[in-house]
């Protein structure tokens, strides 16, 4: 911006020191000192706003971008759907006049194709003997297992709950 070396910021103080006088030197050098931070923020401050506005206008570039393809992509599955639609209207259409005909009628054809399982009950009873069942191997499987045993834990009375002492001594039978 300016172009100040040592040499020259040596000069202009010691043209200060003897124009303001050392008396009033250090204060306006504190009020030269805030003002100069203050214009550096405030040129920060609007560089940053120059950068914001940029950047939302990318944005803005890149967000249309994204629906103009968001588009052509809906546009290209309206028609491809359109199209599968139309060819299972006409497939539709000839499965009906086929099954209208009188070639087609197999009645045996239909009973192979029913889809009710086995009919034998032989044949059930293999099917679901063959199927595997799984099964848990411990009872109460969700449970978390506790690092000590039962038999331990009775023998050294170790408590499973905490209890406040009015339950401890109402669970003994003692009076409170």
């Amino acid at each position: 911006m300016f172009d100040i070396g040592i040499s020259k910021l040596a000069l202009i103080g010691v043209v200060a020191l003897i124009v303001i006088g050392p008396e009033k030197l250090p204060r306006v050098a504190r009020t030269v000192g805030t003002l100069l931070g203050k214009a550096q923020r405030y040129v920060n401050d609007v560089k940053a706003e120059v950068n914001r506005s940029m950047e939302l206008d990318e944005l803005r570039k890149v967000k249309s971008t994204i629906e103009d393809s968001a588009r052509e992509v809906e546009q290209s599955v309206r028609t491809h759907a359109s199209d599968f639609q139309k060819e299972w209207s006409s497939l539709e259409q000839d499965v009906q006049q086929a099954t209208a005909s009188d070639d087609f009628q197999n009645p045996s054809f239909d009973d192979a194709q029913a889809d009710d399982g086995p009919q034998d009950p032989s044949r059930r009873e293999f099917v679901t003997a063959v199927t595997p069942v799984h099964r848990h191997s411990r009872k109460n499987w969700r449970s978390q297992r506790a690092a000590l045993p039962h038999w331990y834990k009775a023998r050294q009375q170790v408590r499973g709950r905490l209890r406040s002492k009015a339950l401890r001594s109402a669970a003994q039978g003692a009076p409170r």
